[in-house]
């Protein structure tokens, strides 16, 4: 079974939608509690409690900087309860920022981390344009309009979509694999229009670590940590990109500090990782006895076992979307993103996912199943004893 671009793009909104993770320590980052900043700044989030939001917050106050968070008020309520929270929907409520905008209110910073539809973008950015002095916007590289080839990086052309096709999304259950990246990249465009030589975009790759719902890189730990023959995709040099969403949310602190504005990818790790360097190092954080079987990817495709979704992480390099995985970050690294420890992602991730309800880690949303697995490599070690 093949996955095609569209295929691709579609599991990746359904398993959660849009590291540099090396195997030592963050190179230049921040240890221990962060410095002040040299101002303080006040920052509008739009979203900021899902995976990326809460680690950026609290990183942002511990930095010195004043965060009032806007969304609907059903994720994660516990956090921040000294920040200041307005409630309201993307979708067709923006009532409570229009209420403190009346009363002269500004913000520094606008770091938009949930839109995904170019109208909510117009009508944000639109609102704030004069209110504000940056807006960060979390696009994806997924709005490149290809990445079949190693080296995508941000002057690559973006997906476009007909005008009609816009028209038809109202709500992201009308986005599709085959409409995600060309909004992302019309909400790109729609930052830019509201603040000119003023926007940040941001593309994130895979985005991992404590709070991943996705379960994408969460598979990788949880079957390593259970033992046994692990059935590992591939070849061992094929390369991988993610990146641990805490990396990914100081970071975005640090450039509003800046005010560096641009457009950047922002995935890891700073040097190649192989998906073998991956698997070994989650490997190295647990005595569990273990044997990698590596399965070639056409052997994977007749069998019907997908990568991204199945094979989670990797991609064949030679696929349609063999690029995604050797993405160039050049330009994020000089920003000054940063990226910690393999194994430190890989613990924390799984102490997350141990606090997890039974319920919820016995109905993982990515991943080969059990049955899957075994089946494959049973057809696999027999065709291997037959050549």
């Amino acid at each position: 079974m093949t996955t095609s671009r569209r295929d691709f793009v579609q599991l990746s909104v359904l398993a959660g939608s849009a590291a540099g993770l090396g195997l030592v320590g963050r190179a230049g980052a921040d240890s221990g509690k962060p410095a002040p900043a040299g101002k303080g700044l006040t920052i509008l989030v739009l979203g900021g409690t899902g995976l990326i939001g809460p680690p950026m917050v609290r990183y942002a106050i511990e930095r010195g900087h004043t965060v009032t968070l806007f969304n609907r008020g059903k994720t994660n309520t516990h956090l921040f309860p000294e920040v200041e929270k307005l409630h309201g929907d993307r979708n067709d409520n923006l009532g409570a920022i229009e209420a403190q905008l009346a009363q002269g209110r500004t913000w520094d910073v606008v770091i938009d981390n949930t839109a995904s539809i170019p109208r909510w973008v117009q009508e944000s950015a639109g609102l704030l344009k004069d209110s504000a002095n940056l807006y960060l916007y979390t696009s994806s590289i997924s709005a490149y309009g290809s990445i079949s080839q190693p080296g995508v990086n941000e002057d690559t052309p973006v997906a476009t979509i007909d005008p009609a096709e816009v028209e038809k999304v109202k709500t992201v259950k009308d986005i599709t694999g085959a409409n995600y990246g060309p909004l992302k990249a019309l909400c790109e465009e729609a930052a830019r229009q509201a603040f000119p030589d003023r926007a940040i975009i941001v593309r994130p790759g895979l985005i991992v670590g404590p709070g991943d719902y996705s379960d994408r890189f969460t598979y990788w730990p949880v079957r390593i940590h259970r033992g046994g023959e692990v059935m590992a995709p591939g070849h061992p040099t094929d390369p991988v990109q993610f990146i641990d969403c805490r990396d990914l949310g100081e970071w975005y602190v640090r450039l509003v500090e800046d005010a560096a504005v641009g457009t950047y990818n922002a995935t890891g790790p700073a040097s190649r990782m192989s998906i073998a360097e991956m698997l070994y190092g989650i490997r190295a954080t647990t005595p569990t006895e273990i044997e990698f079987t590596w399965v070639d990817a056409k052997f994977l495709e007749e069998h019907e076992v997908q990568p991204w979704v199945q094979m989670t992480v990797w991609v064949p390099p030679d696929s349609e979307d063999g690029g995604l995985e050797q993405v160039s970050i050049a330009r994020a690294k000089e920003a000054g993103l940063t990226f910690r420890p393999l194994d430190e992602t890989t613990n924390d991730t799984l102490e997350y996912w141990n606090s997890l309800p039974t319920e919820r880690r016995d109905n993982p949303r990515a991943g080969c199943p059990a049955e899957l697995e075994q089946k494959t490599l049973a057809a696999w070690h027999a065709q291997q004893g037959k050549s």
